[in-house]
Order: structure tokens, then C-alpha cells, then sequence
């Protein structure tokens, strides 16, 4: 049997497979503001000791230029990971968490590591390069990397499959949308282009992160508050979060409701930055065959997908799509 592990700051997720795919156990626990996250972590996977498990997937953020697609985990790979966890760092310190916990509860068995940032590995040239010194860049290995890949390749799939034609051959935008939010474009079966950068803040207005902005606010802001609070503002107390002071998307939607002008804004610079880049993405694509919407607000939340594609004369010729994401499910096909 295979084990997939997903550790997000907010959720512990797992999935426990046969050799054929089919989920044989599983369990999404919610763990913000819920104490221990280690503890909880050892206790989550301590239940499930007397499986027989062969191979251990992890969903990692974060592969720096050094992980390119999937990877057994070994010392050396281990110190790299923690080397780079700075980069996505809400995510990778719970990811490595999840891989250190697994080692020491299941010993020998085999642990692997599928990146998010995997299916954009071959962004063409025009579209992961930033524009900066050349020297800067190769001291710090600048570069668009995207994330959510996992996601994103997997509903795309899906996509394809439900259209019954070939994913080689289509144009596709997919709207990754949760906590955490990205879209990409896809043609012919390989991303040419996604919204998140170097690390997971660039790009659309999110919960808590401010996506694309002038670099001159954040220069500021390190300049008032040291890198530290300036990170921490950024990832934590940014986006539509912000905007409203409410971080959950479904007390958003209910404050709207309820006739709050700061949430009706929130919701409308988020909705915004959505159709910039699904704008941009057609005009890349030269069209496009399928818009697919996933994650909790993307696939869970139609108010925002009608939002978003008011316009019916651009998609006339586009297939709406929400598709649920299963990345565990494709973490568990890249290692079998």
C-alpha cells in the first residue's frame, strides 16, 4: 500500500492506497490554532502503524532548482529541503515535518517527495525569466518555479477527460483557489505560463498574501519593519484578509451579505485579479478550450466562478469547468 502525506500549515491530510490506486483509508484533520502541530502529526499517523505500507508520498512545496520531479528522500535530499524551506515558508517546515515524522514512525519504508513546482519546470524562457541583473540572478537562482503544479496537471487532466479529447491537444487555464490561489496556462499537455513567482506570493490576491504589487511597498515596508515583520505581514496579514480583517472566504461571503462594504471590497479585488490573469492567459493561448476552476473556493464556492465569468461573450467558445482536485491521488501515480 501506498501512503500520501499532505502537511499544509492549516491541515493534515492523508490518503492510504492499493496497488491499484483505489483509496483504501483516509482523513483530512484541521489544525490551525489547534496546539502541537508535531504532536498532532505523530498521533494522526501513529493510527496507522499497522498498515502494511510500501512507499510514502509527500506533496512538497518548494523544490528549489534543484528538484526537478519526484525524488526519494535520503539524508543529503533532506538537508537540502531544509537548505531552501525559507522560500514557501508556510509550507515546506510542515512538509519536512510530515517526512521527519513518517521516518521515525514507519523506519525503513521508502519516503518520496513530488514538488509543486514540477510541472513548471519547462516554462519557456520568456516566461520564468525576471527581469534583474544577470549576476543577481545566478546568486540567488531567480526564476519563476509555480506551485499548486500538482493541482493544476491533475484537473487539467481530468479536464481533457471529460471533454473526451486528447490533453496534447488542447488550450486550458486552470484556477487553483483555495487559501492559497494560482492559475496557469496549459497548451498541448505542458504549462507555458502560471501566476505565482519564485515563491508563493506573487501573483493573485490571496487569503493572506497580497499577490502581485509595486516592489517599491515592500521595500518600504522592510524599511519601517525589518525583513522579519515585513515577511510575516506579507504572508500572514495581507490580501483579502487585509482588505476586510476576516481571513476565512466563507465569512467573506456571509459579512457581504450581511452588507459590509470592506468585505464587498475584499471580494471584488480578489474577483479582479482572477480575470487579469485569465485575460492575459487567453491571449497567450490564442484561445482556450476549457477554463477549470478547483480548490475550496474555486470548485467549492459558485458565487465566485459567476462572478468571474460574467462575461459570456469571452467564453462563448470555452468550456466552464469545477473540477475537485485530487493531488494526493496524483502524488500516488508519480511514485507507484
Amino acid at each position: 500500500m501506498i501512503l500520501v502525506l499532505n502537511c499544509g500549515s492549516q491541515s493534515i491530510k492523508w490518503k492510504v492506497f492499493d496497488s491499484k490506486l483505489k483509496t483504501i483509508k483516509q482523513n483530512k484533520l484541521e489544525v490551525l490554532n489547534s496546539g502541537d502541530y508535531s504532536k498532532l502529526l505523530e498521533e494522526e499517523l501513529s493510527k496507522l502503524k499497522n498498515f502494511e505500507i510500501l512507499k510514502i508520498g509527500h506533496r512538497v512545496v518548494h523544490g528549489g532548482k534543484q528538484f526537478r520531479k519526484p525524488t526519494q528522500i535520503t539524508e543529503p535530499v533532506l538537508a537540502e529541503l531544509k537548505k531552501i524551506s525559507h522560500f514557501a515558508s508556510l509550507h515546506n517546515p510542515y512538509n519536512i515535518m510530515g517526512i521527519e515524522t513518517c521516518r521515525k514512525i514507519f523506519g525503513d519504508t521508502k519516503n518520496f517527495a513530488v514538488f509543486d513546482t514540477d510541472f513548471f519546470k519547462d516554462l519557456p524562457p520568456h516566461a520564468f525569466t525576471y527581469a534583474l541583473p544577470e549576476n543577481i540572478v545566478k546568486d540567488f537562482g531567480f526564476r519563476k518555479y509555480g506551485f499548486h503544479g500538482i493541482s493544476h496537471e491533475y484537473v487539467a487532466k481530468e479536464a481533457a477527460k471529460k471533454l473526451k479529447k486528447s490533453f496534447e491537444k488542447l488550450k486550458i487555464i486552470t484556477c487553483h483557489l483555495g487559501g492559497g490561489a494560482s492559475i496557469a496556462a496549459i497548451k498541448n499537455g505542458k504549462a507555458v505560463d502560471t501566476s505565482m513567482g519564485f515563491t508563493p506570493m506573487q501573483g493573485l490576491v490571496m487569503m493572506t498574501r497580497p499577490g502581485d504589487m509595486d516592489p517599491g511597498v515592500v521595500l518600504e515596508i522592510v524599511k519601517k519593519y525589518g525583513p522579519d515583520k515585513a515577511e510575516d505581514i506579507l504572508n500572514k496579514e495581507s490580501g483579502i484578509k487585509g482588505i476586510c480583517g476576516e481571513g476565512e472566504f466563507l465569512n467573506v461571503l456571509k459579512q457581504m451579505a450581511e452588507g459590509s462594504e470592506r468585505s464587498r471590497r475584499a471580494f471584488d479585488v480578489f474577483v479582479y485579479s482572477i480575470k487579469k490573469y485569465i485575460g492575459a492567459y487567453f491571449a497567450i493561448l490564442g484561445g482556450c478550450d476549457a477554463l477549470v476552476f478547483t480548490g475550496a473556493i474555486g470548485a467549492g464556492v459558485p458565487k465566485t466562478r459567476d462572478e468571474i465569468c460574467r462575461n459570456k461573450d469571452i467564453l462563448k467558445k470555452t468550456k466552464v469547468l469545477a473540477i475537485e482536485t485530487d493531488e494526493e491521488l496524483a502524488i500516488a501515480n508519480k511514485i507507484l
